[in-house]
């Protein structure tokens, strides 16, 4: 088994990721801003205090332990950034990639992942699957930070020749309870009405957070050599059918009544798209791609996990 460090570690996300690198029995460092009591009290768990400002911190943490893989969660939208990414956030970010890869280098650790985001590639033309070697063009500010992200991480990790280092591209994320992004494919963020077009016959490629945790599990355990590092786009098998959100909030919670569009109109269009603001927001409805179905190519991490886990049998 093995010592984790898990930055974000008591976020959303992090929360779980670290539940399930302990039940394989490794020992992990949860480092946040404040500490959760998800995993608190449970055996070979640790929690650090450190914002991603602070450097000095995370030299103590990486001098405290010998840190084997670090999961790189920390500024992930949904663990620890609200659903508006502005210009604060952005700078975090920015001043956590300054020095967490080279810390990592300069200690030698093994294997580092990086939770990056589907929002860098750009605006697919066409419904063929989204590949990891496809253009990258982030428009929204998540995006953004996130492909400057990848770019500090590649520079700094290019001239090592030990470290397995993998960037997961994620789209938005859902458990059970935590269904404000199932919510956001089918709520106008005007009125906070309940919509599908015609009857739901199309789908969001989204990523169930288990689907993640295991990924990460399985890439740390069978990644073996530096022919492991590279992108991979993490997320569900198949895509989630507007109708399958109405009827999972149904059967699990509580939802309203659920208008039914024929199309998009010009109007509408003009209410969703008018405030800039939403330009900014990581979960804002795009319209103009609402029933194009694009999903994400998952080969490639097929081959380490089998993404069991869906809207159906989710926890």
């Amino acid at each position: 088994m093995a010592t984790v460090l898990v930055t974000g570690g008591c976020g959303m996300i992090g929360e779980r990721v670290c539940s399930g690198l302990l039940k394989k029995g490794n020992t992990v460092i949860a480092v946040d801003k404040k500490e959760s009591d998800y995993n608190s009290g449970k055996n070979n768990y640790y929690f650090r205090q450190a914002s991603p400002r602070e450097k000095g911190k995370y030299g103590d943490i990486f001098d405290e332990f010998e840190v084997e893989y670090v999961v790189h969660l920390a500024c992930t939208v949904d663990n620890d950034f609200g659903p508006v990414v502005e210009k604060a956030q952005a700078d975090e970010s920015a001043s956590c990639d300054d020095f967490i890869y080279k810390l990592a280098i300069g200690k030698q650790i093994k294997k580092f992942l990086l939770i990056s985001t589907t929002q860098v590639y750009k605006q697919p033309e066409n419904r063929e699957p989204v590949r990891e070697d496809d253009a990258v063009k982030p428009v929204s500010n998540y995006g953004k930070i996130k492909a400057n992200a990848e770019a500090a991480f590649a520079n700094d990790v290019r001239n090592t020749k030990t470290m397995i280092c993998g960037v997961l591209r994620v789209p938005m994320v859902y458990t059970n309870d935590f269904t404000e992004n199932l919510m956001s494919r089918i709520t106008d963020p005007k009125d906070k009405t309940i919509f599908v077009f015609r009857t739901g016959e199309y789908g969001f490629h989204m990523c169930c957070v288990h689907n993640l945790s295991d990924f990460i599990i399985g890439f740390l355990r069978q990644a073996e050599t530096t022919n492991y590092s590279g992108i991979y786009n993490v997320a569900d098998a198949s895509l989630i059918m507007a109708s399958e959100i109405v009827t999972f909030m149904k059967e699990n919670h509580r939802l309203g009544p659920v208008l039914q569009k024929n199309g998009l109109s010009s109007s509408l269009k003009v209410k969703l798209f008018g405030d800039p603001e939403q330009k900014t927001n990581y979960r804002f409805l795009d319209l103009d791609t609402l029933d194009k179905n694009f999903m994400f190519d998952i080969t490639k991490a097929s081959r380490i996990c089998p993404f069991r886990w869906n809207i159906h049998n989710t926890k």
